[in-house]
């Protein structure tokens, strides 16, 4: 990366909500609370689909996928967020901004990817109920969620690489509290519009497609469910339908705004809560969405509790 004079490049300062010091132990408080949330309830999520019997389904097994996600998402870039919160060293290093980019962009674009998964996992199960299981088998839900994870960190590679190609010319400054592309793309002291398109093109892949085949998913799934004649069984297909799309509205409304608008109209106000969003919000109200109308997931908690809180009566029954 070119610097000016050749002065050694060490790293990078966030400036993060530095310019609103009366916020910083407001936002310490509330972000602390929400991570703590976020772990409990993502951790609650994998610990259950791996033992309750009945939530080992590939529905479930997505869907631990996605909280592992939305883990390690959080804990890539909130952490250090709240030590800077309470710090007047907001300094990072030029390879953890490095490590902390291709991570996080890492995990966006797999999150991304599994969410369209997801579709296909919900389109089997509704539109073809007696071949679920054949279609969904695990060896497929493998290799579905490891594509997911390979396709999503190429990307990772592949935008980490273009943005740090970049000439910055000894600019270190960056107007947010963690190193993405847009606030990184504003430190470049060259025009970046061959930069932009290229990182514009691979985003539109990442989101689009997925949208898409959400999209044609669920135009089948609704079409399948108003085909159900149980009453019951519709507002189950529309209960479980429903959750993934509010988290997929949620996950790609925000991703799309940060990333698919002209760099001209990039507010950096408005990306930094954006940002805090969809790196802290949207994981800790996922497994509250997935598990507030689903009574298997509830039941799998009771039961749970219930070993817990009775094991002498627990392994009485199983003696």
């Amino acid at each position: 990366m070119e610097q000016n004079n050749g002065s050694s490049f060490t790293g990078f300062i966030l400036l993060g909500f530095s310019e609103r010091p009366q916020l910083e132990l407001v936002l310490f408080v509330v972000l602390l609370i929400f991570y703590m949330f976020t772990l409990l309830g993502n951790t609650t999520i994998i610990a259950l689909s791996h033992l309750d019997p009945l939530l080992q389904t590939p529905m479930y097994f997505f869907l631990s996928n996605l909280s592992f996600l939305d883990l390690c998402y959080t804990t890539s870039t909130v952490p250090q967020l709240l030590v800077h919160l309470r710090r007047a060293d907001k300094s990072i290093s030029f390879g953890g901004c490095v490590v902390q980019l291709f991570i996080s962009l890492g995990l966006g674009s797999t999150e991304c990817i599994l969410l369209g998964v997801m579709a296909l996992d919900r389109f089997a199960a509704v539109c073809r109920p007696l071949h679920y299981t054949v279609i969904m088998h695990s060896r497929l839900c493998v290799l579905m969620a490891s594509a997911s994870w390979f396709i999503g960190f190429a990307n990772s590679s592949l935008q980490t690489v273009l943005i740090f190609l970049v000439p910055l010319c000894g600019r270190n400054k960056i107007d947010h509290f963690f190193c993405e592309i847009p606030p990184l793309l504003n430190l470049a002291c060259v025009d970046t519009t061959i930069y932009e398109s290229e990182i514009f093109f691979v985003s539109v892949i990442i989101l689009f497609i997925p949208v898409t085949l959400i999209t044609v998913s669920y135009g089948w799934i609704v079409r399948a469910i108003f085909r159900i004649k149980s009453s019951a069984g519709q507002r189950k297909a529309f209960g479980t339908c429903g959750s993934h799309l509010t988290v997929v509205s949620l996950f790609y409304g925000t991703a799309i705004y940060a990333y698919l608008q002209p760099s001209n109209n990039y507010s950096q106000d408005q990306g930094k809560f954006i940002s805090l969003f969809y790196t802290i919000i949207t994981p800790m109200v996922n497994p509250v969405i997935y598990t507030l109308r689903n009574k298997d997931v509830t039941g799998a908690m009771k039961k749970v509790l219930w070993r817990v809180l009775t094991p002498d009566d627990w392994v009485g029954k199983t003696l």
